[in-house]
């Protein structure tokens, strides 16, 4: 299991500012390469990205568009919450749940 940068979204050098004190918050297009971070798992990815001053988990192909959750969930709510969209059904619990961890430790270090 490996986390990727998706470095053409975010560069490495620049810091992402999240919320503190905007004013105004606009959805960007959003499609599968709207993602900060993620972890491939077969056919479809775990991914996170900017969402309205957090980072939201989700996964990177959807059926059932917009269905993520905050970083700050716990991993196994955000599993239960996301999995109608893992499409490939080689993707269990387990696994789906430790490609969401590693995407949690990744946006708490954004977020300090």
């Amino acid at each position: 299991m490996k986390l990727e940068i998706n470095e053409r979204f975010y560069p490495k050098d620049r810091p992402i500012k999240l919320g503190g004190g905007s004013v105004v918050l606009i959805t960007p297009p959003l499609d599968e390469d709207y993602w900060l971070a993620r972890v491939s798992l077969g056919d479809n990815a775990v991914v996170c990205f900017p969402k309205f001053g957090t980072i939201g988990i989700g996964f990177q192909k959807e059926t059932d568009w917009n269905t993520n959750l905050p970083y700050s969930s716990s991993a196994e709510t955000i599993w239960n919450h996301i999995q109608r969209n893992k499409a490939d059904h080689t993707i269990n619990r387990k696994v789906g749940i430790a490609a969401i961890e590693l995407l949690r430790e990744y946006a708490k270090a954004l977020r300090q």
